[in-house]
Order: C-alpha cells, then sequence, then structure tokens
C-alpha cells in the first residue's frame, strides 16, 4: 500500500455543459489509475458529480467508469472520503454502503500521517451571503428534502442541471474571477484565525472556488486550493513529509504524466 494521501475536487461530471463529459470523467478514471499503487487515503472534497440526487430506491444515471475505479480503489485498501459540496450535497448511503467509502457533509479536522489537516468544499465556512447561508440550510433541511423528492425526476434533474449550467456559462468574466479572489481571501484570513486558536493544524485544503493556488500562513501553515477538473485538472498531493499541488497531463484522451503544478 502506497504512502500518498490525494485530494480532488471540482469533477462536476456529468455537467451538460461540458463539450464532452465522457472524456472528462475518463480523464478522471486515468487519473484515478496513474495512483492505485502509491494511493493510501483519496479525499474528494466536493463538487464531484455536477449534480445528484440520491433517492431511498433508486440513484441517478451515468457515472459507471467513475464509481468503478473508486470501488477498485476501495477494495484495494484505499481509504476514501467524499465531503459533499454543493453540487452534491445529496450523498446519502448508497455508495457508501456499495463502495465501502466515507461520507462527510461538513469540514473536516483529520489527521493524516500524524499531521492534522483542516479540510472543507470551502462553501460551508468564512463569510457567505444571507441568501447563501439559507440555501444551503434548505440543502440540508430534512424536511425539505422529503419534499424535493416528492417531485418526479424528470423536473428536479432539469431544474437542477439547467441552473448549474446557467450559473457557470452566464457570469461575467471579470466580475467572476474578482469574486474568487474576494473569496479566496477570506478563507486564508478564517484559516489564520483558525490556525491561530489551532495550532496543531498544519494545512488546510479547500475546493469550491476552481482556484488552483497555494499560500503560506504567518506560521507556516500551508493553504491550497485544489482549482478544478473542467479546465485544469489539478489536484494536491501529501507524500508524508509536504504538501504539493499538481496538474494531470493525460496525452491518452496522451500518456499518463504528472507535474508539480506551477
Amino acid at each position: 500500500m502506497g504512502l500518498n494521501t490525494y485530494f480532488i475536487s471540482d469533477l462536476h461530471l456529468g455537467a451538460n455543459y461540458l463539450k464532452q463529459p465522457h472524456c472528462n470523467e475518463r480523464r478522471v478514471v486515468h487519473f484515478l489509475d496513474s495512483i492505485r499503487h502509491d494511493v493510501a487515503e483519496l479525499y474528494l472534497l466536493g463538487d464531484i458529480l455536477d449534480y445528484w440526487y440520491e433517492y431511498k430506491y433508486v440513484v441517478p444515471r451515468g457515472y459507471v467508469r467513475f464509481f468503478g475505479k473508486l470501488a477498485e480503489l476501495a477494495d484495494a485498501g484505499v481509504k476514501i472520503y467524499w465531503l459533499t459540496g454543493n453540487h452534491d450535497v445529496w450523498l446519502f448511503d448508497y455508495l457508501r454502503d456499495e463502495i465501502g467509502m466515507t461520507v462527510l457533509k461538513t469540514c473536516q479536522q483529520v489527521t493524516i500521517g500524524g499531521k492534522q489537516f483542516f479540510i472543507s468544499h470551502g462553501d460551508d465556512i468564512g463569510h457567505q451571503p444571507r441568501s447563501y447561508r439559507f440555501m444551503r440550510w434548505c440543502f440540508y433541511n430534512r424536511v425539505c428534502q422529503m419534499l424535493y423528492a416528492a417531485v418526479h425526476p424528470r423536473w428536479t434533474y432539469a431544474i437542477a442541471t439547467g441552473w448549474s449550467a446557467d450559473n457557470r456559462t452566464h457570469r461575467n468574466a471579470q466580475q467572476q474571477a474578482a469574486c474568487v479572489e474576494r473569496s479566496a481571501d477570506d478563507l486564508i484570513q478564517f484559516s489564520q484565525h483558525y490556525a491561530t486558536q489551532h495550532p496543531a493544524v498544519t494545512a488546510f485544503v479547500y475546493g469550491h472556488l476552481h482556484l488552483a493556488r497555494m499560500a503560506t500562513l504567518e506560521g507556516g501553515q500551508q493553504v491550497v486550493f485544489l482549482g478544478d477538473w473542467i479546465n485544469q485538472c489539478t489536484y494536491a498531493v501529501y507524500d508524508g513529509s509536504q504538501l504539493h499541488l499538481r496538474r494531470y497531463l493525460d496525452d491518452s484522451i496522451t500518456a499518463n504524466k504528472q507535474k508539480k503544478y506551477t
């Protein structure tokens, strides 16, 4: 079993605004296959699927190659943790039971290789607009979930995927970039405050912003924004001593390659 811990987020598999969604899924599968010999733990930090609502007896179609690869890794002894984001919030017990992963619903302080990490999708900490906090409360509220589940999937699926596509494709690029920078600064400030209160934490890992970047806090703690797998194909790896941000290059969809992200 390998010694490395990998972090990825914001794959948005199944998004209808992707030009080649099956190629995106295959690229992720190729990446997971490329790390199978040295991965001990895999953290999926939210928005892995662009939309997912898990009913009691049925689940959405698709993602066969991706789920199959996760099951293969889990069967080989890899510990897999899926921390839900705002797109895959309605992940309950299906994949937990079928694949053998651990599903997490909020930010966590975890021990990896004897070091303390703080992990979050990035939408449940720091400053968030009141409207977003209310929406997130609705998403997690059990009564709201039951009412949503009572609507036929042909309607809920169309509404959810259409909303996602509209948010992703109808934004002013400059305004979106400014918003991402403000959010990143806010998460760094949150991390600095948290590190002051929890000095044992050595690294913070976030998704959500589709920003691939590393920063260092005043106390030397690292902050990693994982980027995404729509345009960047970036991920983080902890080798037991250092945390790196890297980009995956797939020349086959290219010979599978990895390089340090710069």
